[in-house]
């Protein structure tokens, strides 16, 4: 079945390939079959093509917000390589930036900085792509894709390429209106697609932008811990912090094999040598009944879990 498939794509394809070379987590059991997309275009007619064959797909970008399970995935993994990112001049005090949706958040940040443009470098240290950040609205240090989007290039689960604006996305705290519809989509098949977005960021002085940014990764090494990880496990609840409810619940530095949550910093789980995605998720589960129990608080996800659970 898997070999048709590859031979419909037209490409080169990898048959039950660890998922674990492919996350932040270096953790997740195979998929049955993988293949990159090279641009937009590449990536939509790729989507479209799954579709027509009925196959189930995901679309992976940095493998930084997610657990893959120990069983894998079924179906078709498309690694986001579409990276390519234009600067189109709008005045002399903004400017537009449209990137494909698999372009590394801190690789544009950097560029931005290098071109004295203001906005993204709060981002400079966050791991993932540009579509991935637009559907779980990322962000740091205050700033957030929710401020700066102007358009972003969805294909729709009808097969239907248009861009839509910030409010039609309906942003809200690490969340839009794509990651709800990825997460309740009757279908594993038609679900909608990042292709590409648009910021809209300000003119200003590199210099000052590469101190902030210096700043903002000094304070990341200082908070947050190096190695395997998918960054914050939980969002934080209204009013506090998901970091600080698991370790005021005495749960910093708990190991479930070997999965650890980390002693610098409660909401990250790190994986400090062979851990398997049961054992995280072993932790996942300690960590919302302890802090349930304690607090009264349901800590919810913001991560998410990918594969047979």
């Amino acid at each position: 079945m898997w070999g048709g498939i590859g031979d419909a794509l037209g490409r080169q394809a990898a048959h039950d390939e660890p998922m674990s070379r492919h996350t932040t987590f270096r953790i997740g059991g195979p998929a049955d079959l993988v293949v990159e997309a090279s641009s937009a275009d590449d990536l939509r007619d790729i989507v479209l093509l799954a579709r027509g064959l009925k196959v189930p797909y995901l679309v992976l970008g940095a493998g930084s917000n997610i657990l893959v399970s120990d069983a894998g995935i079924r179906g078709l993994v498309i690694l986001n390589k579409a990276k390519n990112a234009r600067f189109l001049i709008s005045d002399a005090k903004s400017q537009m930036v449209e990137a494909e949706s698999g372009a590394i958040l801190p690789t544009l940040a950097r560029e931005c900085i290098q071109r004295g443009l203001a906005g993204l470098e709060w981002a400079i240290g966050v791991p993932g792509t540009v579509g991935g950040a637009v559907v779980g609205n990322a962000g740091a240090h205050g700033g957030d894709i929710a401020h700066l989007l102007a358009a972003a290039t969805i294909l729709d689960p009808y097969g239907n390429v248009r861009d839509w604006s910030a409010q039609e996305l309906e942003f809200a705290y690490r969340s839009s209106v794509l990651k709800s519809q990825i997460r309740n989509s009757p279908s594993a098949i038609h679900k909608p697609v990042v292709l590409a977005a648009e910021f809209e960021l300000k003119q200003s002085s590199r210099e000052d932008l590469q101190a902030r940014a210096s700043e903002f990764t000094e304070r990341r090494k200082r908070t947050q811990p190096p190695g395997a990880s998918v960054g914050s496990m939980f969002k934080n609840p209204p009013g506090d912090y998901a970091g600080r409810l698991i370790e005021a619940a005495g749960l910093k530095g708990s190991h479930v094999g070997g999965a650890e949550i980390s002693t610098v910093h409660a909401n990250f789980f790190v994986n400090v040598g062979g851990a398997s995605a049961g054992d995280v998720y072993s932790l996942i589960c300690l960590a919302r009944e302890r802090v349930a129990a304690q607090f009264g608080v349901t800590l919810a996800l913001e991560i998410e879990l990918v594969g047979g659970w």
